[in-house]
């Protein structure tokens, strides 16, 4: 949630438009790339028909889905960059690129979330029926997340918020919303971040300590425990790596208001945990290939074929 670059201080020039046209460009097309390869070859591989339909790996379809729609905006960011941020696509389309930003990132939030829990139950309650890992649940549970990101996130869609009265620009947010966006982001703060992740690092306590108890398991309860860990270890990473520094660079950035030489590196540190949020779109592959279930099995078959 970027805001605009607000030159209020006569003698010091706060916009990072120079900074932002070099990274962005280089960034966005390299996970442009990188991600609509590994999400899309994802999705093949998920939608075989002889791949298992588990929670699991519903969960995670949904999670390339959302990744690889976010990917195929990042062209367009990388355009805008690259011709001196000068928009050229129209002002819904402009509206379209914030909103999609935001729908990727906390739909992955939810979906990473919700992997881990199920995970969790694997671990700690194998023998419990709950309604988060049976199928028919999971696709509901799916749909609820994309209606919440999709609804909660619509104010981006506004004009007032994402719209701009200079066609050329376009991928900022108003700096007159700023207030609006203080009130938006506690909300975002709260409940797309910090109860997701609050959420992962109970489950991965309780789940190392399930762990610590269970003593010499069998081989297939040992590959089950191998690959609940591995995606609660895994989604923990991600969100240490790509979430975390976004949300706190984020907050200061919107808590800052005044334009001063001190908060150049603020709002230059904001661009690149921007692109590391972006990064999980082609991060996301690797937990599929470690944790999802016979996904390497699909993989070989597919290679053998």
């Amino acid at each position: 949630m970027a805001l605009a670059d607000n030159s209020t201080n006569s003698s010091f020039n706060c916009s990072t438009d120079s900074f932002k046209q070099v990274i962005y460009p280089i960034v966005y097309l390299f996970i442009f790339f990188l991600g609509a390869a590994g999400n899309g070859f994802s999705i093949y591989v998920f939608f075989q028909p002889s791949q298992r339909k588990l929670s699991v790996n519903i969960y995670m379809q949904n999670l390339a889905v959302s990744d690889l729609m976010f990917v195929s905006t990042l062209p367009f960011r990388a355009t805008y960059f690259l011709l001196g941020s000068h928009w050229v696509f129209g002002d819904i389309t402009c509206r379209i690129m914030t909103y999609a930003l935001y729908v990727n990132m906390y739909c992955s939030i939810y979906f990473l979330t919700v992997l881990s829990v199920v995970r969790f139950i694997a671990i700690v309650y194998p023998f419990k029926h709950w309604k988060v890992t049976n199928k028919k649940y999971a696709r509901i549970i799916c749909t609820a997340i994309w209606l919440f990101v999709l609804v909660a996130s619509s104010p981006l869609l506004s004009k007032e918020i994402a719209g701009y009265s200079d066609p050329d620009k376009c991928l900022d947010l108003h700096p007159s919303s700023q207030q609006r966006l203080l009130v938006m982001n506690s909300f975002v703060i709260a409940v797309g971040f910090i109860l997701p992740f609050g959420t992962i690092i109970v489950c991965y306590v309780f789940a190392i300590k399930a762990l610590l108890k269970s003593r010499s398991p069998q081989h297939k309860k040992a590959v089950c425990h191998k690959k609940a860990l591995s995606t609660i270890i895994i989604t923990l990473i991600l969100f240490l790596l790509c979430f975390l520094p976004y949300h706190v660079l984020r907050t200061v950035h919107l808590v800052q208001s005044s334009c001063s030489q001190s908060s150049l590196p603020v709002h230059k540190a904001l661009v690149v945990t921007l692109c590391l949020a972006a990064m999980n779109s082609c991060l996301d592959p690797i937990l599929y290939y470690f944790a999802a279930e016979n996904f390497k099995a699909q993989i070989r078959s597919l290679y053998c074929r």
